[in-house]
């Protein structure tokens, strides 16, 4: 499971430590590929193989389902951690995300995202401002 959020710096190589608690779960394999939000998502290779199937499984009669499935594999990498315990994000994911130097890696339960730190600062503060709003949203779905 992934919880917390953790501030690193990307190296000059587009490298990012992987926080310690994760790295476990990390440790045979992972894909990281473009995010919701402009965020990006590292998957552990079992999870990412259960998401590519049921992805590749939309119609591709459908425009929202081939542009949501291109999003999600046409930029996926697969990453293996170093012995730092630091995976490359390649320069597109980077570009995508507006990650330079400062990125916030955050644990999702089964997923970890990795932002850009201001875009994570801004997009953090207008979370904190709905979740009145979000909750409520939410309820139906037993939250």
């Amino acid at each position: 499971m992934f919880i917390g959020e953790y501030q690193h710096s990307v190296d000059e190589k587009g490298r990012i430590a992987v926080p310690a608690r994760f790295r476990a779960q990390l440790s045979e394999g992972a894909v990281v590929t473009r995010g919701l939000d402009n965020s990006l998502v590292l998957y552990p290779l079992s999870d990412w193989k259960d998401l590519a199937t049921r992805l590749s499984a939309l119609p591709l009669s459908r425009k929202s389902a081939r542009a949501f499935a291109r999003l999600m594999l046409a930029g996926a990498m697969e990453v293996v951690p170093d012995k730092q315990g630091r995976v490359i994000l390649p320069g597109y994911l980077r570009k995508y995300a507006g990650i330079k130097t400062q990125a916030v890696v955050t644990g999702l339960y089964n997923r970890v995202e990795i932002w850009d730190e201001a875009t994570w600062g801004q997009y953090r503060t207008q979370s904190e401002t709905d979740s009145t709003a979000l909750a409520e949203e939410l309820g139906e779905f037993g939250v």
